[in-house]
């Protein structure tokens, strides 16, 4: 028992229980670490590839929906503008087969006057003075500028 005892206490004895320990220490973390890794990477990984591939596979489709119906709600815009245009043209077309607006229309923009009236021209002070304002430095007349710039591009 004695020598029993003495190999128990042994420097090579405690170094060779001490490793033994060790390594099913390590083995079975090992163990567990590749088990949960094992499941948990294995999931993950379908799960990434599975989220990638709807990812790739809806990309280009959902842009190409979403570009349509930008498209969609543009000609809707322009179907709106051009019945809204439509029924201007129909009511200004009712209009000129009115013969009173007709009168009214070349009374106003053409100044036609109707026989027995006189027609008066009232000029603007105002206006008068911006035209004055917008002569060029020289003061000469808008057809002689006209005239010499004829001339000067026949030189060159």
């Amino acid at each position: 028992m004695a020598a029993k005892d003495r190999d128990r206490f042994s420097t090579a004895t405690r170094l060779r229980l001490l490793g033994e320990q060790t390594a099913a220490r390590v083995y079975r973390s090992q163990n567990r670490r590749q088990a949960r890794r094992s499941r948990l990477t294995g999931r993950a990984a379908f799960l990434a590839l599975v989220v990638c591939s709807l990812v790739v596979a809806l990309a280009y489709p959902m842009r190409q929906y979403v570009s349509q119906q930008d498209e969609i709600a543009d000609q809707e815009r322009l179907a709106q503008e051009a019945k809204a245009r439509t029924e201007e043209l129909r009511d200004e077309k009712a209009r000129l087969q009115d013969d009173a607006y007709i009168r009214q229309l070349a009374r106003t923009h053409l100044h036609y006057l109707l026989p027995g009236e006189t027609g008066y021209t009232v000029i603007d002070p105002d206006a008068v003075k911006e035209r004055e304002g917008r002569t060029d430095e020289s003061g000469r007349p808008w057809h002689s500028n006209l005239w010499d710039g004829v001339d000067s591009a026949d030189r060159d």
